[in-house]
Parts: structure tokens; C-alpha cells; sequence
């Protein structure tokens, strides 16, 4: 993660674009992009998305637009000094304490 985030830092530098990356900016370019991945998804089932997706040209597809969300939350977390990385390994360490495996497998969590 730490590659991703310094190439993506030095990416913005080289352009000068630093002093457009302020958090609200970023994370509206982030909902862009998660919009523009729904899209790709919404008149497609559940059951027929993965083999629809297994395509090559629209595995490419799929796979720019997940890209282009990574790039925007990598860069959003950087600028907040996130390091992302870490975020999601708390995350799932506390995901698997909420949900101990013999409790919940097989079942979709749901919010008290």
C-alpha cells in the first residue's frame, strides 16, 4: 500500500495538482468513480455478474473503473494522513471479533 500511495503522491506532484486534492474534492471524485462502477453492475443479476464480468474486454472494463477507485482512496487517505493499510487490517481484526466464524457462517450480518 505504501508503493501505491508514494507513486500516487508523486503522480499529483509531477502535475501539480496537489492544491486540487483537498479532502471534499477527493472524496466527490471517489463517489464519481464508485458511481461509474455501479453503473457497469446495475442492469446486471447477481447470480449472472461474475461470469458476465469473466469477458475480457469487460473484466478491463471493471477492472479500470475499480482502479480508478482505489486511486482516488488511496490518494483521500494520504491526504488525510491515513495510512490506509493499517485502517483495513484494524478493520478486519475488529470485523472478526464482531463476527466470530461459528456464529455467522452462513448468515448475512445485520445491525442491531
Amino acid at each position: 500500500m505504501s508503493e501505491l500511495t508514494k507513486r500516487m503522491r508523486d503522480f499529483t506532484e509531477e502535475r501539480d495538482w496537489g492544491r486540487f486534492h483537498d479532502p471534499k474534492s477527493l472524496a466527490l471524485a471517489l463517489v464519481g468513480e464508485v458511481g461509474e462502477l455501479a453503473e457497469l453492475l446495475q442492469w446486471i443479476s447477481a447470480e449472472d455478474a461474475v461470469a458476465h464480468f469473466a469477458e475480457p474486454s469487460r473484466q478491463a472494463r471493471i477492472g479500470e473503473e475499480l482502479a480508478d477507485v482505489l486511486l482516488y482512496l488511496v490518494r483521500l487517505a494520504d491526504v488525510l494522513g491515513v495510512d490506509l493499510g493499517a485502517a483495513a487490517v484494524s478493520k478486519l481484526r475488529d470485523g472478526a471479533t464482531r463476527f466470530p466464524p461459528d456464529e455467522v457462517r452462513g448468515v448475512a450480518p445485520h445491525r442491531p
